[in-house]
């Protein structure tokens, strides 16, 4: 099982982080991608990605937009000199409305930035959005080209909707993570069933967002196991045939010929 969005790198691992990945493997877990948020923290991702053979992403968060270098090309390119194929996609960049942690117009400008890069790189693309949803799909529509662009919605929570846009206006896949689990999340619900598993990929955004019965602690990467089963529920089919199908979707996504 493939692990598509995590943040192993952050510090709350610091204390655990090789038995936290030992438990990983135990529940089936063969492949990580941990997300960098700015560049130190790309730099973090992609050295703890290459200490425990994981793979990692290179990435400018829209809370961290308005730190975003002026050359931000060269710095992606800087990383990935040094990091070689350990790095596996841009992001996660994308638009944050709820918090507005950096100015609006300088995360729509480092989010188009980043899917410039995206594509004359041929890399994929880990987006974040939240509450800014017809500025993100105008970004994607001005940019994001489908004919040879790959990407995923990372933590999608938005409604039947909004995940057929992403996924049949842009290809998009969506990444589906602990909110899934969760008795309020009905909609997200729906909208895995209006999509289906082709669409998706699992996710855990560890150290955040603990599924259900784990809800309030420390996520891990281990917990994965526990969204890919309700995923199975909502769409009525065996745990096997999701966690086949969402690995083979997410080694597509990022190309993945062995677990990372």
């Amino acid at each position: 099982m493939i692990d598509t969005h995590a943040h192993v790198h952050d510090s709350a691992f610091d204390a655990d982080r090789a038995a936290m990945l030992e438990r990983a493997r135990e529940a089936g877990i063969d492949a990580i991608v941990t997300v960098g948020c700015d560049l130190d923290d790309s730099r973090r991702a992609c050295e703890i990605a290459e200490a425990y053979r994981l793979s990692a992403t290179v990435g400018i968060h829209p809370h961290e937009a308005k730190s975003a270098p002026a050359d931000l090309a060269a710095a992606f390119d800087r990383l990935r000199e040094q990091f070689g194929s350990r790095i596996v996609a841009v992001g996660e960049t994308g638009l944050d409305y709820h918090y507005d942690h950096s100015p609006r117009n300088r995360q729509r400008e480092v989010l188009e930035a980043q899917i410039a890069y995206a594509r004359e790189r041929a890399l994929p693309l880990v987006f974040h959005q939240r509450e800014a949803h017809d500025d993100f799909v105008a970004a994607l529509r001005a940019g994001f080209d489908r004919a040879r662009g790959r990407g995923v919605v990372h933590c999608f929570t938005g409604t039947p909707v909004e995940a057929r846009v992403f996924s049949e206006e842009f290809g998009l896949l969506l990444g589906i993570g602990g909110v899934v689990t969760f008795k309020t999340a009905g909609s997200l619900r729906d909208a895995v069933r209006a999509v289906g598993l082709d669409a998706l990929v699992l996710e855990t955004d560890c150290p955040y967002l603990a599924p259900v019965p784990h809800r309030g602690e420390r996520n891990e990467p281990a917990y994965a196991l526990e969204t890919a089963r309700t995923v199975a529920g909502v769409l009525e089919i065996e745990l096997a045939e999701v966690i086949a199908r969402t690995d083979a979707n997410a080694r597509k996504l990022f190309a993945l010929e062995v677990a990372a």
